[in-house]
Parts: structure tokens; sequence; C-alpha cells
């Protein structure tokens, strides 16, 4: 009998993965001016390196990636860390679309494969269900969401998908389409058959119609938009084991502290779930709280407060400095006594402008995100919700109240009076 369920195991494995990693990610810009949405850090790591690991964990030997915007980013990450999978890069073409992503992989793959896009946030128990459950051709996940009408969302019928709907505004289905799914070699020539929808782009779903419909209740997030990063970094963050690598100095600890190796913490506070990366710095008296990833080779100093963020590498905040509620991007630096605004007078939920369209967060805590290599000048402050370019300068006493283009030099002009004093 173990002998039997151990070869069912085996049978149920997919040894192969397409994931899809050529997007930009608009909606997260700035992070993804100088980097792939699957290449944003959370919980230390980037997003697509916990994809590997799920792949992993599910039983994939073998992943082919498809690659494009600023895939070298993609290309040296992996080189230099071993995902313990081997990797084949595959360049997209002219064309646009996840059908058309899925396509460029039609030579490599060799039998059943899991197709994913590069940035979706879930659990290795989702892909050992939709091995589980694969049959026919296709099959694909879909997981209940009660905002449901943000997504694309499948009608199912005996167990079979019937039709799709894209972001409607009373959908009649809750069931959103996960990005993931089963697939059999022989889908690449219906996937060749695709035609360019609206958009412009060549759209898997076309192939999708008829697959089999694999529901799943594991944690799932397709982040589309910035702070949605804050809810994947705390569930990337519970599954890390405590660990503490590094080198802790008449410093207090309440909570789950993972730190790697070279990192220091001395004469500060530090409670909550916190990642600290390898070589970074936290002290003197430094205050870091709630649910935050600080990245590699960074500087949190003296009295500085890092509430609820995420921040990249290279990040120096070394002196009285608040940020809450924050992305932060790689080789940002904060003069001293920067301020980030978290919150407004009246309480109420922040807005955002993405892409020029004003969006409400759905949240009364949401300070700034920061592009990378931005330097923010002494007693600098930044009102809630805003968004910074990449490359920006904000110089000393500036109060940012609007969002900043990439490459942004702002200067605070005074209108001083002098006079002489009576003798």
């Amino acid at each position: 009998m173990l002998f039997n369920l151990l070869a069912d195991n085996f049978l149920m494995a997919i040894k192969e993965a397409v994931v899809l990693a050529a997007g930009m990610g608009k909606r997260l810009r700035p992070l993804t001016n100088t980097r792939p949405k699957c290449m944003i850090m959370l919980a230390g790591r980037p997003i697509l390196a916990h994809v590997l690991d799920n792949l992993k964990a599910a039983g994939v030997q073998t992943v082919h990636m498809v690659v494009n915007y600023k895939k070298e980013t993609i290309i040296d990450y992996f080189s230099k860390n071993d995902c313990g999978m081997k990797i084949n890069f595959i360049t997209q073409g002219e064309k646009y679309g996840t059908a058309a992503a899925f396509l460029e992989a039609r030579t490599h793959v060799k039998g059943t494969f899991y197709g994913m896009a590069g940035d979706i946030i879930t659990e290795d128990a989702a892909l050992k269900k939709l091995a589980k459950e694969h049959s026919g051709e296709v099959s694909a996940c879909l997981t209940h969401m009660p905002d449901a009408g943000e997504y694309g969302t499948a009608i199912v019928e005996k167990g079979k998908i019937a039709s799709f709907e894209e972001k409607a505004k009373n959908p009649k289905s809750d069931l959103v389409n996960c990005s993931i799914y089963a697939f059999e070699p022989s889908v690449f020539e219906r996937l060749a058959k695709v035609k360019q929808s609206s958009r412009g782009e060549y759209e898997v779903t076309d192939v999708l119609l008829g697959a089999t419909a694999v529901e799943i209740s594991d944690y799932w997030l397709d982040m589309g938009m910035p702070w949605q990063l804050f809810a994947a970094n705390e569930f990337l963050l519970s599954k890390l084991p405590e660990k503490r690598a590094g080198q802790i100095e008449n410093s207090t600890v309440k909570g789950k502290l993972i730190m790697e190796k070279g990192a220091v913490i001395h004469d500060s506070y530090i409670e909550g779930t916190v990642y600290i990366g390898e070589n970074t710095k936290v002290g003197p008296h430094a205050y870091i709280r709630g649910t935050s990833s600080i990245g590699a080779n960074c500087d949190i100093g003296d009295s500085t407060t890092l509430k609820n963020s995420i921040i990249f590498d290279k990040v120096n905040a070394k002196h009285l400095a608040y940020i809450g509620d924050s992305i932060i991007g790689e080789n940002c630096n904060f003069g001293a006594a920067t301020q980030i605004a978290n919150y407004r007078f009246d309480a109420g939920s922040i807005k955002a402008k993405v892409n020029d369209v004003v969006i409400d967060t759905r949240r009364n805590k949401l300070g700034a995100i920061i592009g990378d290599n931005t330097k923010m000048g002494v007693l600098s402050c930044v009102m809630p919700g805003r968004i910074i370019g990449d490359g920006c300068w904000v110089s000393a006493g500036v109060v940012v109240e609007e969002n900043l283009e990439r490459k942004t030099h702002v200067i605070l002009k005074q209108n001083l009076q002098m006079k002489k004093l009576d003798d």
C-alpha cells in the first residue's frame, strides 16, 4: 500500500514549468522603472525567487522562463543564486500577451507542464492540488475573491470553465483566474491560433474555455498596486522561521526576527515581525516595528523609526528619520530628520495617483512609494500616499505634496529678509 501511495505521488508530480517573467508592471512604477515586476524585493528576496520555491516544492525540476523587459536583472540574479532547478531562459519576441509568451516555450517543453505568472504569491499546496486534479489538455486554478470585479472571473459549469468576464462591475461569479495552469504540450497548437485581442495582445484565456476548473483555498495574491506589496510581504515573512545569524548588542527584540549574516543591531528596539538583510546596520537608538523588511547593506541609524515598511538594498536613513507604511527602492538616502507622513488628519482612506488615475487605496495608513536612487534632503517631508520616481533629488526643507516623475529635482526657494539689529 505504501508503494502504491508513493507511486501515485510520483505520477502526480509535474516536472516542468513555464514561468512568465517578461513584463514590466506599469502600475508598480517607479519600482519597476529599474527592474521587472517579478524582481521586486519581498522578505529579502525577489518575488520570482518565492515563485520558484513553490515550484520546486511541488516537484518541478526544469523551469522555462520567458523574459524580456530588463531580462539581465533576472538572469544575473539567478546565475548567482541557485534555485535548485534547471532554468532555461527564453526571450519573448515582438508579440505581446500571455498566449504569445507561453508559445515561446513550444520547442523546449517535453511533457505536462505548469504555466504561471512569475509574480504570483501563493503556496506550493495550490500547485500540488492542480497537478492532482489536472485532466484533459488544460486545467486552471480558480479562487473565490470578495472583490472579484477587480479581476478576470470565470463561470464554471460541470467542473469546466464555460466563459470569462474581465473586470466586470457586477460579475456573475466570484471565481478569479489565478494565472496558474497545467498544460499538455498539445496546447501549443491552440496557442498558435489565438487571435490578437482588442488590447493588441494574445490572451491565454482564449484557450481556457472548456478547461478543467481547480478551485484552491490556499493563499493567493496577484499584485496590481504598490500597496498590495505589504500583504504579500507579511504573508512571506509569516512563512519564514526565526533566524538570528547576525549580531545583537544591548538591544530589545520582541516578536519574530529574521536576521541574515553580517547584520548588526545595537542599542535599539525591535518589535513585530522584522527581516534584516545581510550586512545591514541598525542603531543606535533605532526603533523598528510592525511587519517590516530591510534589505542588505542598509544603515538604519540614530533615532530613526521604521514602521510596517519594505526597504530594498543599500538604503541609508541614519539620523532622526521617520519612515512609516512605505516602500523604499534601492540605494535611497534620507537626510537628517526626513519625515514620511502616513496618516490623514481626518483618519480617512488615503488616495494615490497611479498612472494619472486617482485610486482609493482603502488604507488609512500609507506613506510613500519611492523609486531607486532617490535622495531626500534634511528636514524634507512627504505627504501620505505620494509616489516619488527613481533618481529624484528632494532638497532640504521641501514638502512633497504631489507625485514626482523620475529624475526630478525639487528645490525650495526661500524669500529671506535681513536687517541690522539696533546696537
